[in-house]
């Protein structure tokens, strides 16, 4: 349906998709897929595509409606957290070391995928990828539950698919905290006293039900143990009024963004000047290879 709407204001603004897609810096087949219902489009092309097609409201409530991945399978460990995750209407949610699985943009988590157990089946890579964005659809928008979020520094610092991919996760991070439903804290590395062990979650069901799940090595673990929840919700909340306010935690991530875009920069000067020193390499060896004769033509 929302592939089918994408094709009816296209017709309607007198595109092709050759045109929608030079538009959106996309390949022909891309917009065809989207319109087939077979590609999921990120949140900046999903902007994108409503302000091209003047039907931002329509295609905004139909993104937030879709269950796009409702065919890919979680892991067992993970399965119940991911039902109870998709009727909740609050999360409360601490992350280290990576950005949290809800905040993350397509481009880290496909280089997170890529770097893990998955490394070498791109078949593979991208349907753990769109189950992933697909669990965001729900919260990443106006009207979505509650997602209360404290980051590590560490997950803002670590750096996963380099410097563009970095950059851009850090641009959806300030994107994504404009929504009224999600706030965004940085727990730095200095003047901290709560340290919590391990990422978790505390959910909200619609029933005032709460569950915390927190995650080991290998696996998660869910509890609806009032004590269990009365303890971490104890820790969440001292360790969030030890935070930076939502506004300074935001210019933490600014600071970041710059550094990555300033890194991005330098990578990009490095491998021109790479190539320009490959081409003069290759000029000199033409100019220094030994000349043929040409043969003189018959007396």
């Amino acid at each position: 349906m929302f592939g089918e709407e994408i094709r009816h204001a296209r017709a309607a603004m007198g595109y092709r998709q050759e045109d929608l897609g030079r538009k959106m810096h996309l390949d022909r087949t891309v917009i065809s897929r989207m319109e087939g219902g077979r590609r999921k489009p990120s949140l900046e092309e999903l902007a994108q595509l409503g302000e091209l097609l003047n039907a931002t409201e329509l295609l905004t409530r139909l993104y937030g409606w879709v269950d796009w991945n409702a065919s890919i399978d979680h892991p067992d460990w993970f399965q119940e957290r991911a039902e109870l995750e998709a009727i909740a209407v609050g999360l409360r949610v601490y992350q280290d070391s990576l950005i949290h699985g809800l905040l993350q943009c397509e481009q880290y988590a496909r280089a997170l995928f890529a770097n893990g157990a998955s490394a070498g089946d791109p078949e593979r890579i991208e349907e753990l990828t769109r189950a992933r964005l697909g669990r965001q659809s729900r919260f990443l928008v106006p009207n979505g539950p509650l997602l209360l979020v404290i980051l590590d520094e560490s997950a803002i610092r670590t750096v996963v698919g380099g410097p563009g991919v970095m950059r851009r996760q850090m641009e959806h991070l300030l994107r994504v905290s404009q929504l009224p439903n999600i706030i965004i804290h940085v727990a730095p590395f200095s003047n901290r006293r709560t340290l919590l062990k391990t990422a978790m979650v505390l959910l909200e069901l619609p029933d005032g039900a709460r569950w915390v799940y927190s995650e080991s090595l290998d696996r998660g673990h869910l509890s609806d143990a009032p004590d269990a929840v009365v303890k971490h919700q104890r820790r969440y909340d001292q360790l969030r009024a030890e935070c930076p306010s939502e506004a300074d935690s935001l210019r933490l991530v600014a600071d970041a963004l710059e550094g990555y875009r300033d890194d991005e920069q330098q990578a990009r000067r490095s491998r021109l000047a790479e190539e320009q020193l490959q081409r003069g390499r290759r000029r000199g060896l033409h100019r220094g290879s030994p000349r043929i004769p040409r043969p003189r033509s018959g007396a």
